[in-house]
């Protein structure tokens, strides 16, 4: 009886999961916001003008918001009282740009008030982040409700960048994707910036013979340990994660071949002789590298979530 209730319960929550991905439609607020996008991709625009992080930042924000409890807005969520949120948790410490959600949110609720969720905001803010950065655009599904729980606690089950190639798919297949998507969504790392910490265990101390890792690059590893000494101080210290670090292309692919690649995360890649490939059709193609990063966003983006429409999406009505 007991087994019996318990796969109803399954059941049900595989069905709330589908059900809420399946309503997602790319016409969603045609009737009942039909301005939304060009005020988000406003906000964006703006924002790049000033800061040119800003893509880097926003892409991030949405794929660690989806791996946590789904695309609800959750990570843009502030601590309150006791509950230290998602946003404060080791992971996102270096997450930014917030700022950005904010003014797109305040513009969206001037022409349609309490309609659109700030789950669909920072969907939409990412697909501009990397449409303005060069890179392709395409139609975002909207319909997601917001989360009202966010923890801190949980930013632990967020891929680290010194995850081994089995680790990384045990994250990813947990949330519905593939080995494919797992490196096609790692070519979002041809945007942005990465601090020491991040990239420390390939420099110094790799193992009990060796220093530094010995599949990068020498050139490179030497490059890293004279930006990031061992007893590191400087707080900003880091290095781009790849050559045009602004220009949404796939010279990521193309470097991680070199052995230039910053993260133990972005190495297991050529560990197995799928991804590998992945990788090395990806440097070859610019094309097919877009058509399947779109491709797994939309799905990573369409991991279900949240239950409402939140009016500030710093706090929870």
């Amino acid at each position: 009886m007991a087994a019996a209730a318990g796969l109803v319960f399954a059941l049900l929550v595989i069905f709330q999961m589908s059900s809420s991905v399946s309503a997602l439609s790319s016409n969603y607020y045609e009737q009942t916001c039909p301005k939304l996008e060009s005020a988000v991709t406003n906000a964006v625009k703006k924002a790049m003008m000033n800061d040119k992080t800003v893509p880097a930042a926003l892409l991030r924000m949405q794929f660690h918001d989806c791996f946590i409890r789904g695309c609800d807005a959750s990570v843009l969520l502030a601590s309150k009282g006791k509950n230290k949120a998602e946003k404060d948790g080791p992971p996102n410490i270096s997450l930014h740009a917030f700022y950005v959600i904010d003014n797109a949110k305040k513009a969206v609720e001037a022409l349609c008030p309490g309609v659109v969720s700030c789950a669909d905001i920072l969907a939409l803010a990412a697909r501009d982040a990397v449409a303005l950065s060069g890179g392709p655009t395409w139609d975002v599904p909207k319909g997601r409700k917001d989360g009202r729980i966010s923890k801190a606690s949980e930013t632990r089950q967020l891929p680290a960048p010194t995850f081994n190639i089995s680790q990384l798919q045990q994250s990813f297949s947990q949330r519905g994707l593939s080995l494919k998507d797992l490196v096609a969504l790692s070519g979002g790392h041809t945007l942005g910036f990465s601090h020491c910490s991040s990239f420390q265990n390939r420099i110094h101390s790799f193992n009990a013979t060796l220093d530094v890792d010995p599949t990068l690059n020498p050139s490179f590893g030497s490059s890293l340990r004279s930006v990031c000494p061992a007893h590191n101080k400087v707080k900003n210290a880091g290095a781009t994660m790849d050559s045009s670090t602004t220009t949404f292309d796939n010279v990521y692919y193309k470097l991680l071949l070199q052995g230039n690649s910053l993260f133990s995360s972005d190495q297991a890649l050529l560990s197995t002789r799928e991804t590998k490939a992945l990788v090395s059709k990806f440097a070859s193609s610019q094309e097919m590298f877009e058509k399947a990063f779109v491709k797994s966003m939309i799905k990573m983006s369409s991991i279900s979530g949240g239950q409402e429409i939140r009016l500030d999406c710093k706090v929870v009505r």
